[in-house]
């Protein structure tokens, strides 16, 4: 008899994901939508780590974490469109187990590596504004590798964390998880066992994950900020702000969206929200960093421009 209650407790091998609509004519639009901001995402992010490579002039340590966080935004995005785009012209809505803890690990992998890179790029700027004579030896090639090292193990730790957790939990029934992809807040909701454990845990290493960087940006840029005010030049303050404001809108927009969507414990009513905030976590986000990133930096304009040019005139 126990046996059996156990069983029943743990039957629950496949999930079912609502997705965004429930119409097939909107899904249609759906699909046709979210493809093509795959492939500008995918385009941008791209030419933005050509344009890096290329140009000999964006070979420093700012361009170095800028090309890491292009790939962050390739992963990010491909471990939860490409599947929900599979699932559309599929129309068929199930995500096994074992697949749903996948996606749940290599998303929070990438958006915990996000937070240390750019606490790593606040640094960074803050070495480059306000100890330039000592920035190259701070900011060494050893210097940056290690901070990447260690952001990727750290990000690791956090995701293996809530994985293992989440594992520990019973499913089941019922199983239609309101999402397009697999996240923590809506599985605590389906879970036959006891969350606040999990909850308690996710809010916890959240406060860490982003909390830390947050304070440790903001004491960066208040040295920044300070510095920058004591330029003379005109010009000069302005090539500073301009540097450190794309970082800033990113960082804005990153911590705003994540905060919102995971410092906020036994919230179940709010999952179509979520909806919200998961798109513009996985969809927005990736496309936005390569425009806000391009779009005031005459350097990387240039350098895009020689990646164009060159691809034309091969062809």
């Amino acid at each position: 008899m126990e046996s059996d209650t156990r069983t029943n407790l743990t039957a629950l091998t496949e999930f079912v994901l609502l997705g965004l609509v429930e119409s097939g004519e909107l899904q249609s639009v759906v699909f046709v939508l979210f493809l093509f901001v795959y492939v500008i995402t995918l385009s941008g992010n791209l030419c933005i780590l050509a344009a890096i490579l290329v140009e000999p002039k964006l070979h420093t340590p700012m361009y170095f974490f800028l090309g890491n966080l292009s790939v962050l935004d390739i992963g990010c995005i491909t471990v939860t469109v490409p599947p929900m785009l599979n699932r559309l012209l599929s129309h068929k809505r199930t995500i096994s187990y074992d697949a749903c803890l996948s996606q749940l690990f290599f998303f929070h992998l990438l958006a915990g590596m996000d937070c240390f890179l750019l606490t790593a790029m606040a640094y960074d700027r803050f070495l480059a504004i306000c100890r330039p004579l000592t920035y190259s030896i701070r900011m060494s090639q050893q210097v940056q590798r290690i901070l990447v090292a260690v952001s990727w193990a750290c990000a690791f730790t956090n995701a293996l964390t809530h994985t293992i957790a989440l594992s520990t939990l019973n499913f089941c029934g019922p199983n239609e998880v309101n999402h397009f992809y697999c996240d923590l807040p809506q599985l605590f909701q389906l879970s036959c066992s006891s969350t606040q454990l999990n909850e308690l845990l996710l809010f916890a290493v959240g406060f860490i994950m982003a909390g830390t960087p947050v304070v440790l940006i903001i004491i960066s840029y208040i040295h920044v900020a300070a510095a920058v005010l004591r330029i003379r030049s005109v010009e000069g303050r302005k090539k500073a702000f301009s540097t450190c404001g794309s970082h800033l809108t990113v960082v804005c927009l990153f911590y705003g969206t994540g905060i919102f969507n995971y410092m906020r414990l036994g919230s179940e009513e709010a999952s179509n929200k979520d909806k919200g905030v998961g798109v513009f976590n996985t969809v927005i986000n990736p496309l936005l960093n390569p425009l806000i990133y391009s779009l005031r930096n005459p350097d990387v304009q240039g350098a895009l421009w020689k990646v164009l040019v060159k691809r034309s005139s091969l062809t």
